[in-house]
């Protein structure tokens, strides 16, 4: 197995542990994140229903510009704006088996300031 192919075994496996842990409920919806090389999305999941609630990305948007940590950062205010029309305020965070660190903290800590609690 080459290096890449490991380094996605081990992050799955570290996804579906904290998966099998991390469920969002009515009413604290899962705030799951997702990063690629060029983009960042983020959804709000309401897992009883298997239902997305509120979802915010930076595909397709061009007034989103800034280094990846700019972008997160972003998203993390966006996702907590369109949670509070929602009236959530509450969510549960899946890191989606990544480090609690850099761009998932950008993030975390941008939605924190806009009124989520988790």
């Amino acid at each position: 197995m080459d290096r890449i192919a490991h380094k996605l075994q081990n992050r799955n496996l570290r996804k579906s542990r904290v998966r099998s842990v991390v469920s969002g409920t009515t009413e604290r919806p899962r705030l799951s994140v997702f990063i690629s090389n060029l983009h960042v999305s983020a959804q709000i999941i309401d897992d009883s229903k298997q239902t997305t609630i509120v979802s915010a990305t930076t595909i397709g948007k061009k007034a989103v510009s800034g280094t990846m940590t700019d972008r997160a950062a972003q998203i993390g205010a966006e996702i907590a704006k369109k949670a509070k029309d929602k009236n959530i305020k509450k969510v549960v965070f899946d890191r989606n088996g990544r480090k609690y660190h850099g761009r998932i903290k950008a993030l975390a800590d941008a939605a924190r300031e806009n009124g989520l609690e988790f």
